[in-house]
């Protein structure tokens, strides 16, 4: 009997050691792939997000646009008269006049022409800030040319530029600007909108400007001035 053997048992054994070997590389490819769809499901979930942002952003940008546009228009109706005559000009928001008109050279005293010209500039701009809750920043400028050698009253052209925006800051207020909506900054020859060197340009660049700012927000202040602990 121990020379036959049942050749069913043999292809069994046979059988059971090829299951043996075929499983684990079954396994290991079924792995493999959950992993290769794991990573695309995470790759597809970055791209995704991403695209979210960026459609976000874009939106962000396009209502910034919109509203800065809305801005513009809004300024340049308020001041539609001065506009027109030619007085004053509007530029990114940023209302500009000539300094000419409102100086003699070398001087920070309001010429009558220019008296009047701030005079008629307050209600539409009183209007257009109360109703923004902006506040008007008044900037002055000079051209590049040092202050009269016999001029005492200026120690250069930031004193100069100063002065001026000073002066137009307070009649501003005389007019019947609010002090609250209105305050003044100096830049002297710094900024120039044209050349230097010929007298046009330097008569463009002697000029006081006049922007609405937003008025900081009491968060925004925090933020920027935490309170000190008491001690």
């Amino acid at each position: 009997m121990s020379a036959f053997q049942d050749p069913l048992a043999g292809d069994g054994r046979h059988a059971d050691e090829a299951d043996e070997t075929t499983a684990p590389v079954w396994s290991v490819f079924g792995d493999l792939m959950a992993g290769l769809v794991g990573a695309f499901v995470l790759v597809f979930i970055g791209v995704l997000l991403t695209q979210v942002d960026l459609v976000n952003s874009l939106q962000a940008e396009i209502e910034k646009r919109q509203q800065e546009e809305a801005r513009r228009m809004a300024l340049e109706k308020a001041l539609a008269v001065p506009l027109a005559s030619g007085r004053i000009t509007l530029d990114n928001g940023r209302i500009g006049i000539s300094g000419s008109v409102l100086f003699d050279l070398n001087s920070a005293r309001l010429r009558p022409e220019g008296e009047q010209l701030l005079q008629a500039l307050v209600p539409p701009l009183r209007v257009y800030l109360e109703e923004r809750d902006d506040m008007l920043m008044v900037s002055g400028f000079t051209d590049d040319r040092p202050v009269s050698a016999g001029n005492t009253q200026f120690r250069d052209n930031l004193d100069l530029s100063a002065q001026r925006a000073l002066t137009v800051t307070r009649t501003l207020i005389t007019q019947g600007m609010p002090r609250s909506r209105v305050f003044s900054a100096a830049f002297g020859a710094e900024q120039p909108v044209a050349s230097n060197a010929d007298e046009k340009g330097r008569a463009l660049n002697r000029r006081v400007e006049m922007a609405p700012v937003p008025r900081a927000r009491p968060a925004a202040a925090a933020a920027r001035n935490p309170a000190t602990p008491s001690s």
